[in-house]
Parts: C-alpha cells; sequence; structure tokens
C-alpha cells in the first residue's frame, strides 16, 4: 500500500497505466503458469499411475489363473514388476526386476490393498523417483501382491521443460505486451493530450474558443462535446455578463452626467442660481439613479441564485393587488377583484415588486386608464392581468422587450421611459414564483390595441382547508 501510494501517484498517467497492466499481466501469467504446471504434472502422473495399474491388473489376472511365467513378460525399460507372497518373498519378477530385494519394504506393504507411493529409484536400479502400485492378487489361500514400478524421470523431465520454457517466455511475453500497451495507451490518451493543449490556449477572451474534438465516438469524444457546451454556456454567461456591465455603465453615467452637469452651471452663475429648482432636479436624478441601482442589485441577486427557492408563504391576490392599487391614484388606476380569497404561495414582497413593474409600466403608456385585475383559477393558476388602451407592443418585439435594457422608447426622454429593466425584473420574479408572464393585445384589431400583460401564477388551497 506504501508503494501505491508513494512512487506511483508520482507518475504520469500512461505510466501508471502501464505499470498497472503489466503487474496485471505479470500476476496473470503467474497464476495460469502455476495452474499449467499442476494440471500437466497431475496428467503426467495420471497416466504413469492408469499404465502401471494395467500391467499391475494383467500380471494379477495372471497370478490368479495360475499361469504366471517368470520372468514375466514386460515390456519398457523403465517398468519393474514383481509378485511376492504374504511373507514378502518374491514368486516372480520381470527380467530386469530384482529377484532378492522387494521394491517395498515390510513396513511399507500393505497385503491385500491397492497402494501409490513414490520411492527412491534406486532401490529398484532406476534413476530418480520411482511410483510404485500395490493390487492384491492370488487367492485366500496362496494371497500374493504385484508390484509395478515406474519411472517418473520422463515426467519430472517434461515439466522442468514446461516450467523453464513458462519462466523464459514469459517475462518476455509480458515485455512485448508492455511495448504494445505502452502505445496503444500512447495513442489513447492522445486525443486526451490535445484536450489539454486546447484548454491551455483559451485565454477567456472573445471570440469562438472550443476544444478539438476526436472522430471516434467514445467517452473522449463525448467529454470533448461536454467540455465545448460548457465553453458555450459560459461564453454566452460572459457575453450577458459584459453586455450588462456596458449597459449599466451607460444608464448610470446618464444621470450622473445630468447632476454634474447641473452643479456646473449653479456653480457659475453664482448668486443668480435657482438652488430650490436645481434642488428639485438633483433630487430627480438621485431617486433614478437609486432605482436604476436597486434594479441592478436585484438582477443580480437573481443571476446569482442558481434555483428558486421555496415560496416563503401563502398569499392572498386579492389583499396584495388592494395594497398596490393604494399606490396610485383612481383613475387612472381601476381595480377588479372577484369574490372571494385567491391564494398563491410565493414572496409577497416579490410579487409585489411584479405588480408594480407591470402598472408603472401601463401608466406609462396609457391615453385613459389602467385595469388592475385577478382571476381564477384557471386549471392550476390564477391570472393576474394590468391592461391599458396605449399603442401596444408589436407582436415580433414582446418577447424581445424582456431583455435586461431593451426599451422600445429609445426617442423618448429616458426619465420618461426608464432603464429598461422593469419587464426583465417581472419575468426573472414571476419565474422564480413558478409562474409564467405573457403580453398580448388588449383590443386586437383597434388602431391602439393596448396591452395587456398576464401573469399566471400556481394557485393554492386555502390555508384553513388543509
Amino acid at each position: 500500500m506504501s508503494w501505491v501510494r508513494g512512487p506511483l501517484p508520482r507518475l504520469g498517467l500512461r505510466a501508471r497505466l502501464l505499470a498497472l497492466g503489466v503487474l496485471g499481466l505479470a500476476v496473470g501469467f503467474a497464476f495460469g503458469g502455476t495452474l499449467l504446471v499442476g494440471a500437466l504434472g497431475w496428467t503426467l502422473q495420471r497416466s504413469v499411475d492408469e499404465e502401471a495399474l494395467r500391467t499391475a491388473d494383467a500380471v494379477a489376472l495372471l497370478t490368479a489363473e495360475d499361469a504366471l511365467p517368470d520372468p514375466l513378460p514386460v515390456a519398457g525399460g523403465q517398468l519393474r514388476v514383481q509378485v511376492v507372497d504374504a511373507q514378502g518373498r518374491i514368486r516372480a519378477a520381470s527380467i530386469d526386476a530384482d529377484r532378492l530385494v522387494p521394491m517395498l519394504g515390510p513396513g511399507d506393504l500393505r497385503p491385500g490393498q491397492r497402494q501409490r507411493l513414490v520411492v527412491d529409484g534406486r532401490r529398484v536400479g532406476m534413476p530418480g523417483p520411482v511410483r510404485v502400485v500395490t493390487v492384491p492378487a492370488g487367492t485366500p489361500q496362496e494371497p500374493r501382491t504385484v508390484l509395478v514400478a515406474k519411472s517418473l524421470t520422463d515426467v519430472r523431465h517434461s515439466l522442468r521443460v514446461v516450467r523453464n520454457l513458462l519462466l523464459v517466455g514469459f517475462p518476455l511475453l509480458v515485455a512485448g505486451l508492455g511495448v504494445v500497451a505502452w502505445r496503444v495507451v500512447g495513442a489513447t490518451l492522445r486525443p486526451v493530450e490535445q484536450l489539454r493543449s486546447g484548454a491551455a490556449e483559451i485565454t477567456g477572451r472573445a471570440g469562438a474558443e472550443r476544444l478539438p474534438v476526436p472522430a471516434g465516438q467514445d467517452e473522449i469524444h463525448r467529454l470533448a462535446v461536454t467540455l465545448n457546451d460548457m465553453l458555450d454556456r459560459l461564453a454566452a454567461s460572459r457575453d450577458r455578463q459584459r453586455a450588462f456591465v456596458a449597459d449599466a455603465a451607460h444608464e448610470l453615467r446618464s444621470p450622473l452626467t445630468n447632476m454634474r452637469t447641473e452643479l456646473e452651471v449653479a456653480r457659475r452663475l453664482g448668486d443668480d442660481t435657482d438652488w430650490p429648482a436645481v434642488a428639485d432636479d438633483l433630487l430627480a436624478d438621485t431617486e433614478r439613479l437609486s432605482r436604476l441601482v436597486d434594479d441592478l442589485l436585484l438582477l443580480a441577486r437573481l443571476d446569482e441564485q442558481d434555483a428558486r427557492p421555496a415560496p416563503v408563504g401563502p398569499v392572498e391576490l386579492g389583499e396584495l393587488l388592494r395594497a398596490v392599487a393604494a399606490r396610485y391614484p383612481s383613475p387612472p388606476l381601476r381595480l377588479t377583484l372577484p369574490d372571494g380569497p385567491l391564494w398563491v404561495e410565493g414572496d409577497a414582497g416579490e410579487l409585489r415588486r411584479v405588480l408594480v413593474n407591470l402598472v408603472d409600466n401601463a401608466l406609462r403608456h396609457t391615453r385613459t386608464g389602467v385595469e388592475l385585475a385577478v382571476s381564477g383559477p384557471d386549471g392550476a393558476y390564477h391570472l393576474v392581468t394590468v391592461t391599458d388602451d396605449g399603442p401596444g407592443i408589436p407582436a415580433a418585439d414582446r418577447e424581445r422587450v424582456f431583455a435586461r435594457f431593451t426599451r422600445l422608447d429609445d426617442a423618448r426622454a429616458r426619465d420618461a421611459g426608464g432603464a429598461g429593466l422593469g419587464l426583465a425584473i417581472v419575468r426573472e420574479l414571476v419565474r422564480r414564483a413558478g409562474g409564467a408572464v405573457e403580453l398580448t393585445d388588449a383590443t386586437p384589431g383597434a388602431a391602439a390595441p393596448g396591452l395587456r400583460a398576464t401573469v399566471r401564477l400556481p394557485a393554492l388551497a386555502e390555508p384553513d382547508a388543509e
């Protein structure tokens, strides 16, 4: 474990993969080679036992028929056969077998039982270890035991040859596979290196900045595509931020320029300055600047929040609309409410800001008056509408006006037209409340169709009914 935590993490990814792969191959080959040698040894040993037992059974059959020749006709220079009686005396033997010394000593031989033993080959006149099998033979009156010895020299030699081949061949094979794996891993990681090089060249400046996408449809290809999508989103966010900063700076410059100009003119006029009028103008510019800063801070806070927070609590729309309507004279604002409470869940302050922005926008463009109404439920939503009878907004521009710093009345004075943030704030706050806002003609087909802003807010059962 200390080796894995120490030197290995300091290697490159390619070297680590190769080291782990070669280590796995070496362990696998070692395990497989051990199994191969063991299986081969077991198979050869079984072959020796079967040959010895066949010879012993054949001699035992001759012994039972009392047709046992002497010497025993056993072919093969590596076979020795003896037939001994119950007292351990040799009654018959093959040509090469010792006729005086039994293959097994008195303590090793168990008459009447089949045995398999390995003895020193010098006892039977053969080199190396020898496999000896015993088979009972004869009759109950004259029991005999057939002993067959088979040399294990060929088995040991075969195992030695295979073991040496594995000891020489496996390292060469692992080395060859390591070379191949090094090249294969290098080719596999080449797209990763290209991604790294491409990422190192990204400076964050304006312009299209993308990572190279490999041709293969594999995991690295999908990673490159995902990273490019992320870069596109970051670039879009960066562009929006730059545009926001530029527009905010432009909007803030106007009231500050007005205030500076008024102060410079007042100082030049000296005692002839109408200071109450200057104070009124400065106060108006200060209020406009304060509203703009408040709107910018609100949008910045909304941009920082990744997800809509949990609604604060139940809000009764009738009470909310009456509180908003109390801010304006009637006429031009008319309030229409249904019988009974209409509940939604959300932040009362944010919903009040939505209605105030819509009413201010409607009053800025209406000719005779504005209607503030609520109805519902329409399915799972309550509908709040703000309707005016002004010039309206062309259908092609109804989505564009929700963008920040967008004004369709650029020719008007900025004091009358606003900074173009009201509807952008409305959409963000309504979206946080789980609703939607839509702009339509109040009177379709009329010369001055007016504008109806419809806010859909999720309906909520009465708190007492839960």
